[in-house]
């Protein structure tokens, strides 16, 4: 009888595991040098603008005259911060309000100079003009002039608005317009001066009496 040998187990292959490779050395990191120490020196502040007129400043406006600065403060209108003069005006009796940047533009100034005011009163002294127009015109004019802030300009209409005594009355709008035009050279006068308004008020009608004018200003019917 045969018997069929029995296959021999294949031994089984040991598995084997890989050696790691060995990790390779990490040389220590540099260290960073350390950082300048940078002192930030601080900006010096924007010295802030000196105004022209500052708080207690008389000044002239053209259509109102002379007017105090009560304060200049700063205001939001329309979106944009402005600065703003307080300017008050005790012979009208109200309170403006001057951006700072357009009071140039807008004609505020100074009180005038001795000198210039003195130019201003020698006004009075001249002949005043007769103009052959109508009443409507000529106040348009001499509103202009008063309205223009200029003292000479304004003397002018006082000058020749002013009537002696042997000449004929003023109608009420001329003297409406004498009186507006002699009350605000006689302000100015007397902050340039020094003295009380009235006083002022008082040399400048004295000065007019005492002129006689050559020319009277032509009477005209108001319109």
């Amino acid at each position: 009888m045969v018997t069929k040998a029995k296959p021999k187990a294949i031994p089984k292959a040991k598995a084997t595991k890989a050696k790691a490779a060995p990790k390779a050395k990490t040389t220590p990191k540099a260290k960073a040098a350390p950082k300048a120490k940078t002192t930030a020196k601080a900006k010096p502040k924007a010295k802030a603008k000196k105004l022209p007129y500052v708080v207690k400043d008389y000044v002239v406006y053209p259509t109102h005259g002379v007017g105090q600065v009560t304060d200049v403060v700063t205001e939001e209108v329309a979106g944009f911060e402005l600065q703003l003069y307080v300017i008050n005006f005790a012979a009208e009796k109200m309170t403006l309000r001057v951006p700072v940047g357009k009071a140039q533009e807008a004609g505020l100034r100074k009180i005038s100079s001795k000198d210039k005011m003195q130019t201003a009163v020698g006004t009075l002294k001249g002949r005043a003009r007769a103009k052959r127009t109508m009443w409507s015109r000529r106040a348009q004019e001499y509103e202009a002039k008063i309205n223009s802030g200029d003292p000479i300009a304004i003397a002018e209409v006082v000058r020749d608005l002013h009537r002696p005594p042997d000449q004929p009355d003023q109608s009420y709008s001329e003297r409406q317009m004498y009186e507006a035009a002699i009350n605000r050279l006689a302000l100015e006068l007397s902050l340039v001066e020094k003295i009380e308004l009235d006083a002022a008020t008082a040399k400048l009608e004295t000065m007019l009496i005492k002129t006689a004018p050559a020319l009277a200003p032509e009477a005209a019917p108001a319109s």
